[in-house]
This record gives C-alpha cells, sequence and structure tokens, in this order.
C-alpha cells in the first residue's frame, strides 16, 4: 500500500520505518526541514535501538522518502496516519493544533483527489477528536465522511528504548472507525504485527492511551512510595514488591512495579495532566489521579535531598535522558534535579553516550535549551575520568556498563535504579531500598 506519515518524531519515524519493513510504500510529511532532510539521507530522526538499520535499508530499498509538501504526500497515498505531537498546554489540556492543520491540509487535498482516502490518528488525542477532524475534512474538501474519506483512531502503544519491538509486538493493536472497508483495510496494514486487532467504539480508542500511562504513572509512584516505606523499616523493598508482582491474574505487569526513580518523559506527565483535566472539565473528583504527579515531585525532592545530604560539592550523573538507550530529555527527572543542583552552586558532570547536543532536534532540543542552556559544558565523554573527578555517582537508570567499571572506594554511590553490581560497594546508597 502507499501511506504517508504526518509528523517525523518518535512515532512517525518508527512507523515510517517498520511500515516501509513491511512492505509499503511510505512517505514521511513534516515541517521540519532538517528531519525531511535526515530521511531522505536514510539517517532517522531520532536514537532508538534498530530503527537506524531499518531507514537506511528501506531508504536504499526506495520504499521511503519525506517531504514538507503534504499535497505531493497525500495524492501519491492512499492512507495518511497522523503522529504529529499533541503537546500540554499550561492549563493541562491538549494542545491539537497540529491534527487539525494536518485535517485541513488533507481536507484541502481531497478536494481533486478522485480516490478513497483513510486518515489515521495515531497521536494521543482527546475523546472527540475523530469527530472533529472528519468534520474539519468535509468543510475544507466539501467531500462526505464514509463515502469519499474514512478516519480510524489507531493508538499507539510504543515506549521509547524498546519502540521497534513495542510496534511488532504490543499487546493489542486497538481500532476505532465507523468505517467497515477502512477498518478491513488497517487489518491488512496490521497484519505483520504479533497481536490481536480488537475493534472499539472510537470514543474508546481514543481514551485508552490515557487509561494506559496514568495506570502505569500510578504504579511508578505505587511502588517508589512502598519502596521509601520499606527502607525505614530496613525491609527490603524489592523483595516485597518481587513478591506483589507474583500474583499476576488480575493482569498487573510488573514493568513499573519495582521502586527506583521518578517518571519523566514527554507521555506519562501529559497523558496523566490530560486525564486529571478531562475529569475536571466534567467536574469530578479524581483524588488518586490528582496526587500521582504530587507524589513523583516528591519522589524527585527526595532523590535532591539524598544527594544533597552527602554534603559533596562535585556530583557526577551516569545517565541524563529520562530512560536509558535514549536521547529524549523532556521532563526527564534527572534534568530537574541537575537544574537545582546547579542552582545550588554543585559542580556537576554528566556521562551520557547517546546524548549529542549537535544532533537533538524539535521539542527535544527546545527543551533542554531552556532548562540547562549551558548542558554543553557539563557533558564529559570519558566515563573513568567522570567518576575520577566525581564525589559522589549518580546512577539514575540502568546501566550495561557498570561491570567494567572501577570505582574508588571513598567514592559515594547513589543508585535510583538497583543496579546490582554496585550495591556491594561499601558507600552506596539505594534511593527507596
Amino acid at each position: 500500500m502507499n501511506i504517508s506519515v504526518f509528523g517525523l518524531g518518535y512515532v512517525g519515524c518508527v512507523s515510517l520505518g517498520c511500515l516501509a519493513q513491511n512492505g509499503h510504500n511510505v512517505i514521511g510529511v513534516d515541517i521540519s526541514v532538517e528531519k525531511v532532510d535526515l530521511i531522505n539521507q536514510g539517517k532517522p530522526t531520532i536514537i532508538e535501538g534498530e530503527i537506524d538499520e531499518i531507514i537506511s535499508k528501506q531508504y536504499k530499498l526506495k520504499k521511503i522518502s519525506a517531504t514538507s509538501d503534504y499535497k505531493k504526500a497525500v495524492s501519491e497515498t492512499d492512507i495518511s496516519i497522523l503522529c504529529v505531537g499533541t503537546p500540554s498546554t499550561r492549563e493541562g489540556h491538549l494542545n491539537q493544533e497540529q491534527i487539525y492543520t494536518c485535517a485541513r491540509q488533507i481536507g484541502e487535498c481531497l478536494k481533486s483527489k478522485e480516490t478513497f482516502h483513510i486518515i489515521v490518528i495515531r497521536s494521543t488525542v482527546f475523546p472527540g477528536t475523530n469527530k472533529k477532524v472528519g468534520e474539519i475534512i468535509e468543510n475544507v474538501s466539501k467531500k462526505k465522511r464514509n463515502i469519499d474519506f474514512a478516519i480510524v483512531s489507531n493508538p499507539e502503544f510504543l515506549r521509547e528504548g524498546t519502540a521497534v519491538n513495542d510496534y511488532y509486538n504490543p499487546s493489542i493493536t486497538v481500532l476505532g472507525s465507523d468505517n467497515e472497508y477502512a477498518l478491513s483495510v488497517m487489518n491488512e496494514v496490521h497484519k505483520e504485527i504479533n497481536a490481536p486487532a480488537i475493534e472499539v467504539e472510537i470514543n474508546v480508542a481514543e481514551i485508552i492511551k490515557y487509561i494506559n500511562n496514568s495506570f502505569h504513572a500510578l504504579k511508578i509512584c505505587f511502588a517508589n512510595e512502598v519502596g521509601n516505606i520499606c527502607k525505614r523499616l530496613e525491609i527490603d523493598s524489592h523483595d516485597v514488591m518481587n513478591l506483589f508482582s507474583k500474583d499476576n491474574k488480575l493482569n498487573i505487569s510488573s514493568y513499573y512495579l519495582r521502586p527506583g526513580f521518578a517518571y519523566g518523559g514527554s507521555c506519562l506527565p501529559k497523558d496523566l495532566k490530560a486525564l486529571n483535566t478531562l475529569a475536571h472539565d466534567y467536574y469530578l473528583e479524581s483524588p488518586v489521579l490528582s496526587a500521582i504527579e504530587r507524589s513523583n515531585d516528591y519522589h524527585k525532592e527526595l532523590a535532591l535531598k539524598t544527594i544533597l545530604d552527602t554534603g559533596k560539592n562535585t556530583i557526577g550523573f551516569v545517565g541524563i535522558s529520562f530512560k536509558e538507550g535514549t536521547d529524549d530529555l523532556r521532563f526527564s527527572p534527572s534534568v530537574e534535579i541537575i537544574e537545582k543542583l546547579i542552582g545550588k552552586g554543585k559542580k556537576i558532570y554528566v556521562y551520557d553516550p547517546n546524548v549529542q547536543i549537535s544532533k537533538l532536534i524539535g521539542s527535544n532540543k527546545s527543551y533542554i535549551e531552556e532548562k540547562l542552556p549551558h548542558i554543553s559544558s557539563l557533558l564529559i565523554k570519558d566515563l573513568d575520568k567522570m567518576i575520577l573527578e566525581s564525589e559522589v555517582i549518580v546512577f539514575p537508570n540502568k546501566m550495561s556498563e557498570l561491570n567494567y567499571l572501577q570505582i574508588n572506594k571513598e567514592k559515594i554511590i547513589i543508585d535510583f535504579f538497583r543496579n546490582e553490581s554496585l550495591m556491594g560497594y561499601d558507600n552506596y546508597i539505594g534511593l527507596c531500598w
């Protein structure tokens, strides 16, 4: 099939590569000339395992290309998949203007297009967006929904760091539409996906991502609070939570249920705030959901206090992105803590081989420039040198290189993840165990 993907960020780049790998001809669309140029050089717009090889191979096979010309993309394809950003507003709603801009652009193109076109919404959006996108396209194109075009809500469940594997192996594929033909086409598009396709009402498909991510955020905070209590009682919190996680009859995943660091990234904070705002809009109280962000903020404060309580002035961070294996710095709790430590006059070093300032683009680049405008001066390429220079070494994430480290006994180690190979050191401090 011929498919256009609007938005070449995390979801868009992975979708572009994986769709092409599945045999489709895919055109990426983005207003960023930099992202378009990267794809047209056979390079990904993100750092993510496997995607660089996929993009390179599919580019050489001429299965993928990119453009800023949305008219060309729509005219040459039968399906347009919307993967553009929906960032939070200050009040907690979503800024869905990029979605509506895409709808207007597609509507323009459909004015003169003779063939049936399917629009797929992959971006995380509020319930009602599918309906509004259809209205916009109808108003602009003067065409009729389910006669000239159809809309499918098809939310993504990709985790940064494992996005390619998640693309091919999600728990479920969710499809919501009022058009049977569009559903059958999307079932065909997803036939290579190792998961059952579940057809649901459109509004169910639109809200499921918020429910998932809000629960994931809740699980992280719950485990961290358990860890804090257990540490005070000199109980091993991981023994407790490992036992707790043995009960999987109620379909509770153990993935997030390990005491550790605060959550961050571009999804959980945004979607949790959106669900809270949605409840508020309908005058509903949601005390548990409302408490999650406060609990997460408290956990970051506890992490900061743990560092400050050492009384040391030179702090080295082994990792700054919100998650191992990615260069995503958006809402990384490590960035927030480093920002506050610098404000208290601490000398900071950062080692993160995935973060290369010159390669950061889009909202990722904007976020770190606002939070840590002098981040380049903090980064150090030699891990051994950073350990030598630092009095306190902080490990925010899981690290695969730890077996090769040599850390002097006088160094203080603060571990936010529970890296097992660090626990034998004399001056080892676990965040909540």
